[in-house]
């Protein structure tokens, strides 16, 4: 049986692809397949769940070196279990810079495109056979693609990203703006959160001029919900640091509906950081970036020091 399974701390993509893809597997190859998760999935990922009856794939928190996988959303090792390299992974689909360090048993199939969603490259991949998708596959699909561009506002989305969303949700009956706000609604639900939940809800560590950082955005359209929890937030980043091996915690609240993301300033390195990499001044312990919205296009390939 194939595992399938995205990054840590999932998302919607890192949930809803498993998902279609292990049906695509299965149901459309002849090879059974299962998805899995390594975390358990964020609020969008469970409204997602919930709204089409997807059950919720099981929660792995290593590999064996027996396990055949495939990899989504991620290419990166920092993001999946520790033993991945004894597995035997056989394919990756993703949609990020290509990190290296993994090792395979043999060549491997992997498709890695300038999209903005790990699902649009699954419905390409299928080809014609997207169409035996049933509601609830169509539904992953449109729920991922809606997400990772924030219904079309991120500078990830490309014509094709949008065009696939739109041909899903008319398939489905589905109006994309009122979809949209549903899934934004249930992702900016944060208040059962502890604050070093938040800081590692959505979030990958990177290493950027010698400093491990540990990079954590939250997308909102209720940022006021976050940011008045600041004090709190930027008490409990070192700890979060410490603990997981990490310089520094950088968490950017984006503002969906505002188009723009703030970055909390708890100390000198992390002001440093914010204006050597977005030409900003700081004045205080929140800097506000006008037009980002991106860790992947715009906030990963800005940061310095």
């Amino acid at each position: 049986m194939i595992k399938v399974f995205g990054h840590k701390s999932p998302d919607t993509d890192s949930t809803g692809s498993p998902i279609i893809w292990a049906w695509y597997l299965t149901e459309v190859k002849g090879t059974p397949a299962e998805a899995k998760l390594l975390g358990e999935p964020n609020t969008e990922a469970a409204f997602v769940l919930k709204h089409w009856a997807l059950p919720k794939p099981a929660i792995i928190s290593d590999v064996a070196a027996g396990d055949t996988c495939v990899i989504v959303d991620t290419n990166n090792p920092a993001e999946l279990p520790a033993s991945i390299n004894d597995a035997n992974v056989v394919q990756i689909i993703d949609h990020h810079m290509l990190a290296g360090g993994l090792m395979t048993k043999g060549p491997i199939d992997i498709t890695i495109r300038p999209l903005a969603c790990t699902a649009t490259i699954m419905h390409d991949l299928m080809g014609t056979d997207a169409a035996k998708m049933p509601k609830a596959i169509k539904g992953a699909m449109l729920s991922c693609i809606l997400s990772d561009t924030l219904e079309f506002r991120s500078p990830t989305t490309t014509d094709h990203d949008r065009a696939v969303a739109e041909k899903l949700a008319r398939e489905l009956g589905v109006s994309v703006p009122e979809f949209a706000a549903e899934l934004f609604a249930a992702k900016s639900d944060v208040s059962a959160f502890s604050d070093a939940e938040l800081l590692r809800m959505d979030s990958k560590e990177y290493k950027v001029d010698g400093k491990q950082l540990r990079i954590s955005v939250l997308e909102t359209t209720a940022p006021k919900v976050v940011l008045d929890r600041k004090a709190s937030l930027m008490a409990s980043m070192e700890g979060v640091a410490k603990e997981d091996g990490a310089d520094q915690v950088l968490l950017f609240v984006v503002d969906i509906i505002r188009e723009e993301a703030t970055l909390l300033v708890p100390n000198d390195l992390v002001k440093r950081i914010a204006e050597a990499s977005f030409g900003v001044k700081v004045a205080g312990d929140t800097v506000v970036l006008p037009g980002i919205m991106s860790r992947k296009k715009q906030i990963i390939p800005s940061l310095k020091l």
